[in-house]
């Protein structure tokens, strides 16, 4: 017996509890590579737009581009040690690190949203309102912000659900979740479509476009992260991977799908609202 278990603990990821309740640390490189894809993705963005004759053309094309495969891979690598490969292989319960890694993951989250903000802050110093600003602030904008605030509150009582067993009531406010993220998805588009098509207004509309969708546009990629990330609680929800005594993938994709609804929020706030003001 002491044997297999020794064997059990090799080949099991580190982060987890082995059959005598011995915790054993977890140590990713996934986390650093999505951060250094991310930061490389960043800077060739950055170089491409603000970068001029300062550096030659070719090399935020490189940059960009390969940030942006070392941010997905990365990730996907993170989630599949994290979410999958431990179901697969650990036999105990599940790490709490991998909860503490996602509130330093939002942490940093915080700094990208916030460069952002800043730099809105500096296009409102100016003359405002600027020579083009269509209406911001619709009906379309008010429902796609009913349905994030909604989906929140599903996943919240979703996950509290399965806490207690209920896996039907789990199942059925998952799937409401997952779906109430995909329309506000086509909401989003649906927005662009109107304001580039009808208005006008794209991203070379002056600072306050590269503002707007800027903002707009990074929060949808988040928001699409989170999408792809309830999709695969879900499908894996359906196979029975999760129980009351397993949801460290539901709590972390919680976290983080309550901290892109704040930023949707104070994004209206500042934003859609602010342009009104």
């Amino acid at each position: 017996m002491a044997g297999s278990t020794d064997v059990a603990s090799e080949h099991a990821p580190d982060g987890y509890e082995d059959e005598d309740g011995h915790e054993h640390e977890h140590r990713s490189r996934w986390p650093l590579v999505a951060a250094v894809g991310a930061a490389t993705l960043y800077l060739g963005a950055g170089l491409f737009f603000v970068g001029g004759d300062l550096v030659p053309s070719v090399l935020p094309t490189v940059l960009a581009p390969v940030g942006a495969v070392g941010l997905v891979v990365g990730l996907a690598g993170w989630a599949n040690e994290a979410f999958v490969a431990d179901y697969r292989q650990s036999r105990g319960g599940e790490s709490a690190l991998y909860s503490t890694t996602m509130v330093l993951f939002l942490a940093s989250d915080v700094a990208t949203f916030s460069a952002g903000f800043v730099y809105y802050a500096f296009v409102r110093v100016g003359a405002w309102p600027p020579d083009h600003l269509p209406p911001l602030l619709g009906s379309l904008v008010l429902v796609n912000t009913a349905l994030l605030v909604a989906s929140s509150v599903t996943l919240h009582y979703g996950h509290e659900a399965l806490e207690a067993g209920n896996r039907q009531r789990y199942l059925g406010l998952l799937g409401v979740t997952l779906l109430l993220g995909v329309v506000f998805l086509v909401g989003q588009a649906v927005e662009y479509y109107e304001l580039v098509v009808e208005d006008s207004f794209t991203f070379s509309s002056g600072i306050l476009g590269s503002a707007f969708y800027g903002l707009t546009g990074l929060h949808g990629l988040h928001v699409a992260l989170g999408v792809l990330l309830i999709g695969i609680a879900f499908g894996r929800s359906l196979r029975g991977h999760y129980t009351p005594d397993r949801d460290t993938a539901i709590r972390t994709t919680s976290l983080y799908w309550h901290f892109v609804d704040a930023v949707w929020i104070v994004l209206v706030l500042v934003l859609y609202v602010g342009s009104t003001v």
